[in-house]
């Protein structure tokens, strides 16, 4: 079978959603890490209509991130970060165009100390837009 160089990059396109997708995350799973919520929070989509849903639900990158600062207030409360079981399904429009991903998966959190969220495991399902910036988080759905 011949396939044109378009062919075959459309072709290879969605490995590459799936592997940026991938990359972001492990991205954010870094900047966990390392303590930093700010650079973890580039995966969300800064918008006021971004979603997370865990004992309650929050809209709006800024009041997500606040959130977060609250709720993981040091290294020692935000701990060590695994993702797991990572699973992306692409999700093309009408015209065959993929602009959302779907994403499951677990997390862990190896720590030390808890402030006020004190489940260290859990599963999580992701909404992503694929943006002019890369692939964002729109909905977190995180338990």
């Amino acid at each position: 079978m011949w396939l044109s160089l378009a062919g075959l990059a459309q072709a290879a396109a969605p490995l590459d959603d799936a592997a940026a997708i991938r990359q972001v995350m492990a991205e954010q799973q870094a900047a966990w890490n390392r303590g930093d919520v700010e650079t973890f929070m580039h995966g969300y989509k800064d918008a006021p209509d971004t979603t997370f849903v865990g004992s309650s639900v929050r809209k709006g990158y800024r009041d997500i991130l606040a959130s977060y600062r609250a709720h993981y207030a040091t290294k020692e409360q935000m701990g060590r970060l695994t993702f797991s079981g990572i699973d992306v399904r692409l999700l093309p429009g009408a015209d065959g165009a993929v602009r959302y991903a779907a994403v499951t998966g677990r997390f862990h959190l190896d720590r030390t100390a808890h402030g006020s969220v004190a489940q260290d495991d859990g599963v999580y399902s992701l909404l992503w837009e694929k943006t002019d910036a890369g692939w964002k988080i729109i909905l977190d759905h995180s338990s």
